[in-house]
């Protein structure tokens, strides 16, 4: 019995030896594979515990099949010059589609990083290789032949910089410029650029005299401008305004205005109701200066000053704003 043991255990050790030191096997004939692959996005920057994701796509033809036994195994530590590269495929998968004269492999690899260094390391995901069975020939003569899937090299940085570093002289080339990131001071920058614009442009519509913005060219806006070219020195100048100021009414009802059908105007422009007492104050003073001849008050400079607010009191009431109240002409 213990020499049959011995036996198995001689024969066993003998097959493992063969196999081990087994020759690789030939190349597969050039023009039999077509490769094409996907690999990271980039080499620099890796550090321990990333993953490293790989698509092989092989294009073999027939008669030539892979052998999937020979496929890279899950958990092997590769070694380089005899020490652990500390590189170890974490998964691997693949598919198989055959068409009438090829047969197409995709094989999905993903290699995990177990090892760091002080400074950056340079790194390599292996040649892998694999082997297919096809018709025997004269350099294989039991039609195995082999594959090496190129090789992907990469650097690991360390985990955490050791030492002073000079900033200026650890500029590497392969290091991307470290960009500031404004992006919260910007916002808050254009917000407030926006409210300080729409203020600007909302106190140039309240105190404004212009037509080139909306709703500024209106009756009492001209006649505003007008008024602003009058002196206030000469006895005419009154008449000249409140007939200015008159024009504009009659322009903004679209009929002859006078103090008996005011309450037609203020229906026709409800903004006007606000300063229906200054309305009112102003035909006042016009029949005074045009029909009352026996009034002495021809010129007064303060009627004139009175005159030119109340068209600015009409002008604003025509914007729709709220217009202040004056006192008696």
């Amino acid at each position: 019995m213990r020499l049959i043991s011995l036996s198995l255990a001689l024969m066993l050790s003998a097959s493992l030896s063969a196999l081990a030191n087994d020759e690789p096997s030939p190349e597969i004939p050039e023009g039999a594979l077509k490769i094409s692959s996907i690999n990271p996005d980039r080499n620099v920057g890796f550090l321990m515990g990333d993953i490293l994701e790989r698509t092989i796509k092989l294009e073999v033809k027939k008669p030539y099949k892979l052998i999937e036994t020979t496929l890279p195994i899950v958990g092997y530590e590769h070694r380089y010059k005899g020490q652990v590269s500390g590189i170890e495929l974490r998964n691997i998968s693949h598919t198989k589609k055959e068409n009438r004269d090829n047969t197409t492999y995709e094989i999905h690899l993903a290699y995990q990083i177990f090892t760091t260094a002080p400074v950056v390391k340079p790194a390599i995901l292996p040649a892998e290789t694999i082997k297919f069975q096809g018709p025997a020939t004269a350099d294989a003569k039991d039609g195995l032949v082999q594959y090496k899937i190129p090789p992907f090299y990469f650097r690991i940085s360390p985990m955490a910089v050791f030492g002073a570093v000079k900033i200026e002289e650890d500029m590497s080339p392969l290091r991307q410029p470290i960009l500031l990131q404004p992006y919260p001071e910007k916002q808050k920058l254009v917000a407030c650029l926006i409210v300080l614009g729409l203020s600007l442009l909302g106190l140039l519509y309240i105190l404004g005299s212009r037509a080139w913005l909306p709703l500024m060219g209106k009756p009492f806006a001209q006649a505003s401008r007008r008024l602003r070219k009058l002196a206030e020195k000469k006895p005419e100048d009154l008449k000249t305004a409140l007939s200015i100021v008159h024009s504009a009414i009659n322009a903004t009802a679209k009929y002859s205005v006078f103090s008996d059908n005011v309450s037609e105007l203020l229906a026709h422009a409800p903004s006007f109701k606000t300063i229906e007492a200054e309305l009112t104050q102003f035909f006042e003073l016009s029949h005074k200066v045009f029909f009352d001849t026996q009034s002495t008050t021809n010129y007064d400079e303060r009627s004139l000053v009175w005159v030119k607010k109340f068209c600015k009191q009409c002008r604003d009431a025509e914007r729709g704003l709220k217009p202040a109240k004056l006192k008696k002409a």
